[in-house]
This record gives structure tokens, C-alpha cells and sequence, in this order.
């Protein structure tokens, strides 16, 4: 993504699949500047082909395996099974397809809307976003010390605002607790389609939220010596949600062992309503030597 393309319409065109033929679609690929398909990309445009065949039903859940890099230079082609349609639950197994070979799959379950018990855990007690200010992801006099790749891909201004609890420098090598807490939002306004507010959060979920688990063992995501890749990701839609206002991921890692990273987030509306939960599983592999050597 470039600079001029860093808007919430630009974002949305990457969801506006092309339709092939029944249950296959066509999506184009963002380029964040890693050189590979960002994995919000996929987890969002695959939720969005599950849309495309359903009707007067919400996505409630989500599971997705990571199979295979992606390239961001490449579409990708979705082609979704049409697993059950019942009269408040509908089923969806969505394939993303590149160069002749599965890079994702994902379930997804939708519902009607209905009334039900209501509970939720409570929201942490954190500074809102009108306390705090956006920064810059990497520290201004660190920057020069990232690959030209890493700095575009760290520094661009994108289409959501961050606002970090926490501040956390990458290059601080410092064991922490496994806790980040981040207030986003869409910089744009945006229509009132729940549609439209589930996919985006799809894609930005994937920020953030694994490489919580680093943060217990003094080691940085930038670190070359660290293979660092999503392998699974999952997700739980609780309440409507608006992501064009505030909303807080608190992210954390229980565990990590066997070279996998875990990590869990809540998602809280600007009112403390819990709008949805995720969870991550990450490769965290550190080589004696850098990967590229």
C-alpha cells in the first residue's frame, strides 16, 4: 500500500472481490511493503467471499489456518463451499487459492440476529484515546537502523489510527509482561453496515496481536534471527460494532513453548461493550544466525 493509497475507500476496493463464477471470487493484493500477502488481507477478503453467499445473516466466528506465504504481487482466487444454510445458522468453508495451491482456509458460522442472556467481562481500566496522542510505531531516532522495506512498512501513515497504552519500542530488548493495549479506529467515516464494520476488523486484527508473545523473552519481531509467522487465527463477533469510532484491543500472551507463540484479545467499544475476541498462534523460531545468511 502507498502512500495515496493509505485511505478506508482504497482499503475497501481490496474487498470488493471480483465474481468468477457461483461461490468463486477473485481478489486483488495490498502490498504493505513486506514483499508477502499481509495476513489481515486474506483472513478479511475470505470473510468477505463467505458474505457474498450468504443473506440476513452477521458472521458470529471465524477460523482460519495459515498454509502457505502469499504473494502480494499476485490475486488470489476464494472459492467457498456452501457447507449448511439453516433458518438462523449458516456454515461457509472458504479455500484462498494461489499459483494452483491453498494458502488459507477458513470456517466461518453466521446467524440471524436474535436476543439472548447478555454477560461480559469487564473493560480494563486504561487511559481512553483522548488521553493519549499517535506515535509512531518505531522511536524517530531508531528508524534509520530498519531495512529501506521495514521502514516503509512501519512508518506509512495507514488507514487506521493507533493510540498505544503501552508504549513499546521493538528495540528494546528488556523482558515485559505479555500485555499490549491499543486504542484504533478507521481515520474515515464509513457506511452503517455491519458488513463493512466485521471485515475491517478481520483485517486489522491480525496487527499487534501475536507479537505480544515476544514480549516476555527480550527478544524483538525485528529481530533477523526470529522466523516470525501467523499460523492460525480465530475470531468471536459478540456485539454490532463501529470501527470508524474508538475501540480498544487488549491483547496478551498466556503461553508460549515449542516454538509457537499464543496470543488472546478482547475487543471494547469506546462505551466498555465487548464487541468481539480473538486468538492467535505464531511461529516463533529464533536461529543462531540471521534467516537470510
Amino acid at each position: 500500500m502507498t502512500n495515496q493509497d493509505n485511505d478506508i475507500d482504497t482499503l475497501l476496493q481490496y474487498f470488493a472481490l471480483e465474481t468468477l463464477e457461483v461461490n468463486l471470487f477473485r481478489g486483488q493484493s495490498l502490498d504493505i511493503g513486506t514483499g508477502r500477502i499481509f495476513g489481515g488481507q486474506v483472513l478479511a477478503q475470505s470473510l468477505k467471499a463467505a458474505y457474498s453467499t450468504t443473506r440476513e445473516h452477521q458472521v458470529h466466528s471465524l477460523h482460519a489456518y495459515f498454509l502457505r506465504e502469499g504473494d502480494c504481487h499476485k490475486p488470489v482466487i476464494f472459492e467457498v463451499e456452501r457447507v449448511r444454510d439453516g433458518r438462523t445458522f449458516s456454515n461457509r468453508r472458504v479455500s484462498a487459492i494461489q499459483n494452483g495451491k491453498t494458502i488459507l482456509i477458513m470456517s466461518c458460522s453466521f446467524q440471524k440476529l436474535e436476543s439472548g442472556f447478555d454477560h461480559q467481562a469487564p473493560m480494563p481500566d486504561v487511559p481512553g484515546p483522548d488521553e493519549l496522542t499517535e506515535k509512531t510505531l518505531i522511536p524517530i531516532d531508531k528508524i534509520r537502523q530498519l531495512s529501506p522495506r521495514m521502514r516503509r512498512t512501519l512508518t506509512t501513515q495507514g488507514p487506521f489510527e493507533f493510540r498505544f497504552v503501552n508504549d513499546v519500542d521493538p528495540f528494546d530488548e528488556t523482558p515485559k509482561k505479555p500485555i499490549k493495549r491499543i486504542w484504533f479506529r478507521a481515520r474515515s467515516p464509513l457506511p452503517d453496515d455491519q458488513v463493512v464494520h466485521r471485515t475491517l476488523l478481520t483485517f486489522v486484527s491480525d496487527y499487534h496481536l501475536v507479537s505480544t508473545a515476544t514480549l516476555p523473552h527480550g527478544i524483538s519481531y525485528l529481530d533477523p534471527r526470529l522466523q516470525f509467522a501467523s499460523l492460525d487465527h480465530a475470531m468471536w463477533f459478540h456485539r454490532p460494532l463501529k470501527i470508524d469510532d474508538w475501540l480498544l484491543y487488549d491483547c496478551d500472551s498466556p503461553s508460549a513453548s515449542e516454538a509457537r507463540g499464543f496470543a488472546t484479545g478482547h475487543v471494547f467499544d469506546i462505551n466498555g461493550k465487548l464487541v468481539a475476541s480473538t486468538a492467535q498462534q505464531g511461529l516463533m523460531r529464533l536461529w543462531d544466525k540471521p534467516e537470510n545468511t
